[in-house]
């Protein structure tokens, strides 16, 4: 049985499902351009462009070769098998226990005082850091 036809047709459904990302992101960017406060709009454009380019890396990666592809990757594009599911599941459970406490402190932060920009982004950077620190931990460990 031929798997050119599926191949094809997943292509076709990322690069849809990527131009309509990319088109909801720049509208929403050039909407907080317009209307959010300093310059909200350039920094969440330029953000999304990072995570747009990290996920054309990981695709292209996972197109040329396969084989040398991170547990991530084939976690966070599912064409892993079954342990790089686990391990990606198992990292985001760690993350999601850990957001609460952390979503916790920062509003604590912002009630006691503290400028809520910098504890929201404080808050980011913890959370993508206990993402961070999670995933390859999980990994090592099964």
């Amino acid at each position: 049985m031929s798997t050119e036809g599926r191949n094809t047709t997943r292509m076709m459904i990322f690069v849809a499902v990527l131009l309509a990302f990319t088109a909801l992101v720049i509208a929403i960017g050039l909407g907080l351009r317009e209307h959010a406060p300093g310059n909200m709009g350039a920094g969440f454009l330029q953000g999304a462009a990072i995570g747009l380019l990290a996920i054309l890396l990981m695709a292209w990666r996972l197109s040329k070769r396969p084989d040398r592809a991170t547990t991530f990757e084939r976690a966070w594009t599912q064409t892993g098998d079954e342990r790089d599911d686990a391990v990606l599941t198992r990292a985001l459970a760690v993350l999601g226990l850990a957001a609460f406490p952390l979503t916790a402190a920062s509003a604590i932060a912002v009630a006691l005082g503290a400028e809520p920009l910098i504890v929201l982004t404080m808050l980011l950077f913890a959370q993508i850091g206990v993402g961070g620190v999670a995933f390859p931990v999980i990994n090592r460990r099964s």
